[in-house]
C-alpha cells in the first residue's frame, strides 16, 4: 500500500511540485506519518509546515500567470522529481521503505507532470481558456494529497 501512497504523492507533486511535500510535512508535524530519528525528520517540524505551505500557496497563484513556464522545461521537471522523490520517500519511511518510496515518488511526478499538462491542454481547449483547468487541476492536487495523507495507516480516518 505505501508504493501506491508513494506512487500516488508523487503524482500529485507533477501536478503541483510543493503541495506534495507541505501535504507530507502537515501530515508529520500531525503525528500522523512517523518521521522521527529519521534523516526526513525535519519536515515535521513548524519551521518546515510554515515555509512549504507559503510556498504551495504561493505556486497556486503565480500557476495563474501567463508568464509561468511549462512544468515540462528542465527546471520545472527537475522541482517536480525532487519534490515527488522527497514526498514519496517520506511516505515509505516508517515502513522501512524509504527508497522504495523515493523511486516511487519519481516515478509518479513523471506520470503526474506528463500527463497533467495533457489533460489540462484537452481542458483548456475545451473551455476556451487556461484558468479554469488550472482550478479545476488545482483541486485534483489536493484532493488526492489528501485522500494519500488520510490512508496513511497512523491517520484518524484509518
Amino acid at each position: 500500500m505505501s508504493y501506491m501512497l508513494a506512487l500516488v504523492i508523487g503524482a500529485v507533486a507533477g501536478l503541483r511540485a510543493m503541495t506534495a511535500p507541505a501535504i507530507v510535512s502537515w501530515a508529520a508535524s500531525l503525528g500522523w506519518l512517523d518521521l522521527s530519528g529519521t534523516w526526513l525528520a525535519f519536515m515535521g517540524s513548524k519551521w518546515a509546515v510554515l515555509i512549504l505551505t507559503l510556498i504551495a500557496i504561493v505556486e497556486f497563484i503565480t500557476d495563474q500567470l501567463p508568464s509561468t513556464p511549462s512544468r515540462k522545461v528542465p527546471q520545472q521537471f527537475g522541482a517536480r522529481i525532487l519534490t515527488g522523490a522527497l514526498s514519496g520517500a517520506a511516505i515509505g519511511m516508517p515502513y522501512g521503505y524509504w527508497l522504495a518510496g523515493l523511486v516511487s515518488g519519481i516515478i509518479g511526478a513523471v506520470i503526474g507532470t506528463l500527463g497533467g499538462a495533457a489533460v489540462r491542454a484537452k481542458l483548456a481547449a475545451h473551455f476556451g481558456k487556461d484558468a479554469p483547468a488550472a482550478f479545476i487541476e488545482d483541486g485534483v492536487a489536493v484532493v488526492a494529497a489528501l485522500i494519500v495523507i488520510l490512508l496513511l495507516p497512523g491517520t484518524p480516518a484509518a
